[in-house]
């Protein structure tokens, strides 16, 4: 359910940053410091009453950033983060009623997969590229390539995230079931909150160094 362009895009940038934000006007100075450390995808987790607003206003005046939607738990969520502009959604699981208006809104959808059960569900949508949550927590590379062997030559592929670093990333980017990575790193929520933005640059930076 990603579109090609999309998927073209993700695995050049390689690195996704996953943020949650408290306060809409953060937003925008936050996704310009990331386009100053060279990474320029980003999903915001619904996870606060502002990430909706500061969605919105990223996609508005900030249109260089690729801005996606996180933690997608409900169809109307789907709708809501289409209407705000995302540019694609991501869920942390594989309900049907979530992947069912995904595909209904057309939208470019990746649900989370932690089972070869939940590849399988997945794919019953028409998912390809699936996110691997939480990765480290549920073995790493090492399970990844596992569960994901029986689906290999349906070309399907994973954005790892949970548990990741700018110490371990090189082994995921390395392999070819990932097309990138999540980092909740590159800007974590204190820096955020504090306004950091050329210490989130910085890190986003290393991060696209160290790739």
């Amino acid at each position: 359910m990603f579109s090609d362009t999309l998927i073209e895009q993700i695995e050049r940038q390689r690195i996704i940053a996953v943020l949650v934000v408290d306060r809409a006007e953060d937003g925008v100075p936050l996704a310009r410091a990331l386009l100053e450390g060279g990474v320029d995808m980003m999903e915001l987790t619904l996870r606060t009453d502002d990430a909706l607003e500061a969605l919105r206003r990223i996609a508005q005046e900030v249109p260089e950033m690729t801005v996606g939607a996180g933690t997608v738990l409900t169809p109307e969520q789907v709708r809501q983060v289409q209407d705000a502009g995302a540019a694609f959604a991501v869920s942390p699981g594989t309900n049907p009623r979530v992947l069912k208006a995904a595909q209904d809104a057309g939208i470019s959808f990746a649900p989370g997969i932690v089972t070869p059960s939940d590849i399988e569900q997945a794919l019953e949508f028409g998912c390809r590229l699936l996110k691997f949550f939480p990765c480290e927590p549920s073995g790493g590379l090492t399970y990844l390539k596992s569960i994901a062997a029986p689906f290999a030559h349906l070309g399907v592929r994973f954005i790892p995230l949970g548990g990741l670093t700018v110490k371990n990333m090189a082994a995921y980017l390395a392999d070819p079931l990932v097309a990138a990575i999540g980092g909740s790193w590159l800007a974590p929520r204190d820096l955020i909150r504090a306004g950091d933005w050329t210490q989130i640059a910085t890190l986003a930076r290393e991060a696209r160094t160290g790739e």
